[in-house]
């Protein structure tokens, strides 16, 4: 993977990040309150790998990566860099690490690790979708 093809699925990544907060917000203000916790997580979780996908494939000509291993490479570097980010800002902000391992079980409609699966795959499904590979 080219240096340019990196910083461009880096930028990318921030976006996701962007917008994957933004759907905590809408979450924790909007749906929460409304439908309750359980159905939250849940919408919340669809909604957002809804938008990794969609960014996936809206952002793939200007990444313009080469090679079928190329996508699941980003989607590998978009997941390790969502975990150590999950992590790293749990733990900045005092969150016990067996709170933070929690968020990774199917408990209470949480469906986080689909999310984190959906982000791994997310360009390989986008390339495929346009028909790059």
């Amino acid at each position: 993977m080219s240096i340019s093809v990196a910083l461009k699925a880096l930028l990318t990544w921030l976006l996701i990040l962007i917008m994957a907060v933004l759907n905590g917000g809408l979450r924790e203000v909007v749906f929460n309150p409304v439908l309750g916790t359980t159905t939250s997580l849940v919408l919340s979780g669809i909604l957002l790998s809804a938008v990794i996908l969609i960014l996936a494939y809206w952002m793939l000509p200007w990444m313009s990566p080469q090679g079928s291993n190329t996508y699941l490479y980003i989607g590998g570097a978009w997941l390790i860099s969502t975990v150590a980010f999950e992590f790293a800002f749990g733990l900045w902000q005092g969150e016990a690490l067996r709170a933070l391992l929690e968020a990774y079980t199917f408990k209470d409609g949480n469906i986080w690790p689909i999310v984190l699966a959906v982000t791994l795959f997310a360009p390989w499904i986008g390339a495929k979708m346009r028909h790059y590979i």
